[in-house]
């Protein structure tokens, strides 16, 4: 699963950047939540899953990781979407879609979090048994 989570990741990062540069290009900056919401939660926060579950695969092979991963990129294309739109439009009314992605979006995080309290632990790391001392 890390892999899937670092090759999305740079997806996320794709979309930020290019919703940034527009956002530049226009001098129409109504979409920095979304662009920062991009980077933070699809481009950083994905990046770092994959690199916890390439460090400590048996982590990254659980039914934990694999939902998880499908309950993040649900959520946050979901919350971003609708928020993108809401913007567009000034439909408050679809701050129901926001809330609904936000929280499939903490569902995943919160898998996460009992992921590594169950399965991560210094002898399955990648690095169990070796002098990885400076």
């Amino acid at each position: 699963m890390g892999v899937r989570f670092l090759k999305i990741a740079a997806v996320y990062f794709l979309i930020a950047v290019v919703l940034g540069l527009v956002m530049g290009i226009i001098h129409n900056f109504s979409f920095t939540s979304v662009h920062a919401h991009l980077n933070l939660l699809g481009w950083v926060s994905m990046a770092l899953f994959g690199l916890i579950y390439c460090i400590f695969p048996k982590a990254g092979e659980t039914k934990l990781a694999k939902t998880h991963f499908w309950l993040h990129n649900i959520g946050l294309p979901l919350m971003q979407g609708v928020l993108f739109v809401q913007l567009v439009t000034g439909n408050q009314a679809l701050v129901v879609g926001t809330i609904i992605g936000s929280l499939l979006l903490v569902l995943g995080v919160v898998l996460f979090v009992i992921n590594v309290l169950a399965h991560i632990k210094t002898s399955n790391s990648i690095f169990s048994g070796k002098d990885i001392s400076m």
